[in-house]
């Protein structure tokens, strides 16, 4: 059963890590990815902090940062939305 869990884990981190990796127009597929690879650490920390018999107070914590990242993003998101017209990559320059 730990195994799968286990099997499982890397498989949604390694599609994330490939989603964000690959070249992709789109902002939003972006942080859609990002957000993959958090839910996959947060799963992994569940079963992790499960089978140890651990607190789970650090769970809590590592959602609210991952929320706060997510707000962040999102707002990354709207801010190019509105300066830009879109969220194609192309279309602003990185200095």
């Amino acid at each position: 059963m730990m195994i799968k869990l286990w099997m499982i884990f890397f498989i949604m981190f390694f599609v994330g890590n490939m989603i964000f990796v690959s070249k992709h127009k789109h902002l939003m597929i972006v942080l859609l990815s990002l957000e993959f690879i958090v839910l996959s650490i947060f799963f992994f920390m569940l079963v992790l902090f499960n089978f140890f018999f651990f607190n789970m107070y650090m769970l809590m914590v590592f959602l609210v940062f991952s929320v706060c990242e997510g707000a962040l993003g999102l707002s990354i998101l709207v801010s190019m939305i509105r300066t830009h017209g879109n969220d194609y990559f192309q279309s602003f320059n990185l200095l």
